[in-house]
């Protein structure tokens, strides 16, 4: 015969796992590791002490595997890139997203002078998981005002949302950001997207610790067809 406190403890359990599974429907099988594949290293660690406040620690060791739904692609590759500097003053926007990550001379794309921006069209709604960047990882270099917006139109009007953003004082003119500032590497910066439905993604940058230019090597989104999906994948709050 059961004792009453043997009842309640059942009880108790069977609530909490039906409970469990109401806030996780998301089956966690589901969920594989981004493959992403990383580029050449062109240096090892910080050649100099470089001084930036708010500055992220440099890690020699490997990026934790990124978890997305099975089917997660690089939605950038190939697709067109526009920009406030229409005339690059080395490369062609077009290299952004053209999957070559390498930090050699040829595989950058120089932008002007101060507050720069891109933006890509992914050519439909996707969903988002996240989003990697490599601005120039020849030597270690810090962007400043680095902020990545997604947006349902090219203007930049219709439901924007803010995935990054280490400007913070402002200076960009967008909000505040609390992000954390970085040493370019071969891994690039990843960016948790959290499944945000968006069909055009905008970079920022301005300039950086060594001169006032903007680079980008690639740009990569990780996502899927949004009009394919019924995820609940975790959204942005």
């Amino acid at each position: 015969m059961k004792s009453p406190i043997t009842e309640i403890t059942v009880a108790i359990f069977a609530i909490v796992l039906i409970a469990s599974i109401g806030l996780n429907p998301k089956d966690t099988s589901e969920l594989v590791p981004l493959d992403i594949t990383l580029p050449q290293p062109m240096y090892r660690g910080t050649e100099k002490p470089i001084r930036v406040d708010h500055l992220k620690k440099i890690s020699t060791e490997d990026r934790p595997p990124f978890l997305a739904p099975v089917g997660t692609t690089n939605v950038a590759l190939g697709k067109p890139v526009a920009g406030s500097d229409e005339a690059p003053i080395i490369g062609e926007l077009s290299m952004i997203t053209d999957g070559d990550k390498e930090a050699g001379d040829g595989s950058y794309v120089e932008l002007g002078p101060f507050l720069q921006h891109v933006t890509i069209d992914l050519k439909r709604a996707c969903e988002i998981f996240a989003v990697v960047v490599w601005h120039y990882h020849q030597q270690p270099q810090i962007y400043f005002d680095v902020i990545v917006q997604v947006a349902d139109d090219s203007d930049f009007v219709k439901n924007v949302r803010t995935l990054f953003n280490n400007d913070t004082d402002n200076s960009a003119g967008l909000g505040a950001g609390t992000d954390m500032h970085y040493v370019e590497t071969n891994k690039g910066e990843l960016i948790d997207a959290k499944g945000v439905k968006a069909r055009y993604v905008r970079l920022y940058s301005n300039g950086n610790n060594n001169n006032d230019l903007n680079h980008y090597i690639e740009v990569e989104v990780y996502g899927k067809p949004a009009e394919n999906q019924n995820s609940t994948y975790p959204k942005p709050v």
